[in-house]
């Protein structure tokens, strides 16, 4: 039985934190010495819960706090939910439903409207709220047929040293302009965990950027894979484990220096948007492939009225929808959404749903028709479902990038 579920402060108890999540996951490398530099990088204060039985630490959840970009650009406030895990000797017991009723509320009450996740299981997190909000795709690029539409200089790229390139990646991604729905903020926790990553992992990794020194207008970390068959294989791969561009010239510029990487047969960019540029960059559409699409952002709205002010609202009409949370029933709301944005209201409610619908919508990458011909809205007018998908259009697909 789980007997406690609270708030975990001291360092021997974070460090339990950090196994007990390795020993759930099952799959994941060890961490190493677990030193009091290593948990001030990896945990920020007061945001990580444990569930106990008896005196035992069986599971744990923690957080980030931050933001995300909604459509229209505003950021809202939000968690950045990881370190999800429960042992198997307790799991089905309900120590994740504890750890996520108590984790939930706190940040509603620390004022943050929304809480994001990436799973490894996606079985779990419907059940307290959580849904889809977009999908995130991989392409990979055949070197030997790729051609750029148009030539592109790459006399503003230069390769900057991996051990030093941390914070001028954390200066170009904070300072990219308008960026789409579902990018989050990336905090100082974050940056540190990808050097430690870097350090542990004993495979190279290189970092371009374009423009200049103190005025990048975007980067890209790249790393080889195969290194034991390396200078034998026909099949030599880079991944692009992050890019950022602050206007199309720098994107494609970025992309040219991955393509005068002689030695790699192919190019793998893991995790970009559906409606990315990459394939209409080339001469030979078929260059480029999806090799793989997966969910990205899992979203909850913690104040659903808080965020739906937040957020623009496109076309014409209005509706009324009501908004119910099983978890959170200080979440519950009824607005009126129009072009001129969200605002309570006592009519009558033409879609009434759950919190999850609301929150799979929320960024606009997926449509309130997907989720009514799927029973997931509970009652609806079907003129104000369509209404919904108008008044939630955005002009590019939301994505974020970042794995956390």
């Amino acid at each position: 039985m789980i007997s406690d579920v609270r708030l975990l402060t001291g360092k021997a108890e974070l460090a339990q934190a950090a196994r007990t999540f390795r020993t759930a996951m099952v799959g994941l490398p060890p961490l190493g010495p677990i030193d009091d530099d290593f948990l001030e990088k990896l945990f920020e204060p007061d945001r990580t819960w444990g569930a106990f039985d008896g005196e035992a630490l069986v599971g744990t959840t923690d957080s980030y706090s931050g933001r995300i970009v909604v459509p229209g650009g505003a950021w809202l406030p939000q968690a950045a939910v990881t370190h999800v895990g429960v042992l198997p000797t307790h799991t089905r017991r309900g120590a994740a439903t504890a750890l996520f009723k108590a984790q939930l509320r706190a940040a509603r009450e620390q004022g943050e409207a929304a809480a994001t996740l990436r799973a490894s299981d996606a079985r779990i997190y419907s059940n307290f709220g959580y849904a889809i909000a977009n999908t995130s795709v991989s392409f990979e690029v055949d070197k030997q047929r790729a051609r750029l539409r148009r030539k592109v200089s790459t006399d503003k790229i230069r390769l900057i040293n991996i051990d030093d390139a941390w914070a001028t990646q954390a200066r170009i991604y904070a300072g990219q302009p308008a960026p789409r729905a579902g990018v989050i903020a990336r905090s100082p926790y974050w940056w540190d965990f990808q050097a430690l990553r870097q350090a542990q992992g004993g495979t190279p990794s290189y970092v371009a950027v374009h423009g200049e020194e103190g005025s990048e207008t975007g980067f890209v970390r790249y790393h080889p894979v195969g290194l034991d068959s390396w200078f034998t294989s026909s099949e030599r791969t880079i991944v692009v484990d992050d890019i950022v561009a602050y206007d199309p010239d720098a994107y494609v510029a970025l992309v040219a220096h991955l393509l005068a990487v002689d030695l790699p047969h192919r190019i793998v960019f893991w995790s970009r948007p559906a409606d990315d540029l990459l394939p209409w960059l080339f001469e030979d559409f078929r260059s480029v492939r999806v090799s793989a699409a997966r969910d990205e952002t899992w979203l909850r709205l913690l104040d659903a009225e808080k965020a739906l002010t937040a957020r623009s609202y496109a076309g014409q009409g209005s509706v009324v929808l009501e908004v119910s949370d099983a978890i959170l029933p200080e979440n519950a709301t009824r607005l009126r959404l129009s072009p001129e944005g969200a605002e309570r209201t006592n009519l009558s409610a033409a879609v009434v749903t759950d919190v999850a619908a609301v929150s799979a919508a929320y960024l606009g990458g997926v449509k309130w028709w997907q989720l009514a011909q799927t029973g997931r809205l509970g009652d609806f007018d079907r003129a104000a479902v369509e209404t919904l998908d108008t008044l939630f259009t955005a002009p590019a697909l939301p994505h974020s990038g970042t794995m956390f």
